[in-house]
């Protein structure tokens, strides 16, 4: 086991349009795997990514409060699946989200391996969900996987306990 690798510092994207982190190449993959009619053949990744973008301006014109759509807990559902996805990854440990949200847009996610709970959070503001650049993505995404793994090694086995 051990910590996540792939740079945050710069942009998520080099000039190629390559992904930079392992992070963003798993939550790709995990979005294109649910195109089972292809409408996103085309598009490249950053263009997927887009989704998750809310710039200060974008997030401004949002109500305070306000009911989240399909679309945002869609995209919520997504980035937390791929953070046990990567776990998984680099555990080899089943890691699954749990995620209960009230129409209003506040809730708890839990993330489990075996009998320990790697990540909790309390959710708010759901329907304004998103991050500034593709970097924040990248290096929150990234930092919750270390985190998570952080906690595995430290109780391996509570995490291995069916």
């Amino acid at each position: 086991m051990g910590t996540l690798t792939g740079s945050t510092d710069g942009p998520a994207v080099n000039e190629d349009g390559d992904l930079a982190t392992p992070f963003l190449r798993c939550l790709i993959r995990l979005i294109r795997a649910q195109d089972a009619h292809g409408a996103w053949e085309g598009k490249s990744d950053t263009d997927l990514l887009a989704d998750f973008i809310l710039t200060k301006e974008q997030r401004r014109k949002i109500p305070i409060i306000g009911d989240p759509d399909p679309y945002v807990l869609w995209r919520l559902q997504n980035f937390y699946s791929c953070v046990g996805l990567v776990i998984e990854e680099c555990t080899g440990l089943l890691a699954s989200p749990i995620m209960t949200i009230g129409h209003e847009g506040f809730g708890r996610l839990l993330l489990t391996t075996g009998r320990l709970v790697v990540l909790s959070k309390t959710l708010r503001d759901v329907h304004r969900f998103g991050f500034e650049t593709l970097g924040k993505l990248a290096e929150t995404g990234t930092k919750m996987v270390d985190d998570a793994i952080e906690v595995i090694e430290t109780y391996p086995d509570v995490a291995r306990a069916s």
